[in-house]
């Protein structure tokens, strides 16, 4: 087992309570609706010098959360067991990642969103190569951030923007031109505070 393994499977086990979009702005309850399951894939790719964690960029022609960063996944469907094999469905249609290349080593708690999803966070291994493939309709570009990056607390900053009345506040950990923020970069923010050093 890799320290890096053996690190996210702590991390993963240690205690803790779920992520919200709301914990920076616990004064507005007010815009919550009821949740409907998801699941996203934190793809660690075990490749070159250092792990790697693979993320993809929203097609900006989607409807919603248009060239936004995020996680391969997506909501629960009718056939899917749970939430990780929602996540393990969404990474094989949205990057190419065939279902069973993944080494899933579990599940941080569920992430609410602010658009009404209870997001599962599924943590997985991905050995050897791999070259993804964007699906057209949904991913315009899979890209990939150095794993330490996004486990280091001190990268992350509190912004705010003005949105549906109020100012919400966000985590962001930006890298290069990449700005990570929102769901993705909080639920980034919950495996870095769990994870030991």
């Amino acid at each position: 087992m890799t320290d890096i393994e053996a690190r996210l499977l702590a991390a993963i086990a240690a205690p803790g309570r779920p992520s919200s979009d709301y914990d920076l702005n616990p004064s507005h309850p007010s815009v919550r609706v009821k949740t409907r399951e998801a699941g996203v894939l934190v793809p660690v790719w075990m490749t070159g010098p250092e792990p790697r964690l693979i993320l993809t960029k929203r097609s900006s022609r989607l409807k919603h959360h248009p060239g936004q960063i995020a996680f391969p996944g997506g909501k629960v469907d009718p056939g899917d067991a749970d939430a990780v094999a929602a996540a393990l469905r969404e990474a094989e249609e949205e990057i190419g990642l065939p279902r069973t290349r993944p080494r899933v080593l579990g599940t941080l708690p569920p992430h609410e969103t602010v658009t009404g999803f209870s997001a599962t966070p599924v943590v997985a291994l991905i050995d050897g190569d791999f070259t993804p493939v964007p699906e057209a309709g949904e991913v315009e570009e899979v890209f990939t951030v150095p794993l330490a990056h996004v486990l280091d607390p001190a990268r992350y900053i509190v912004q705010s923007r003005y949105w549906q009345g109020y100012d919400r506040r966000y985590f962001t950990v930006p890298w290069g031109p990449y700005y990570i923020w929102g769901a993705t970069a909080r639920m980034l923010r919950a495996l870095a505070d769990r994870m030991p050093a």
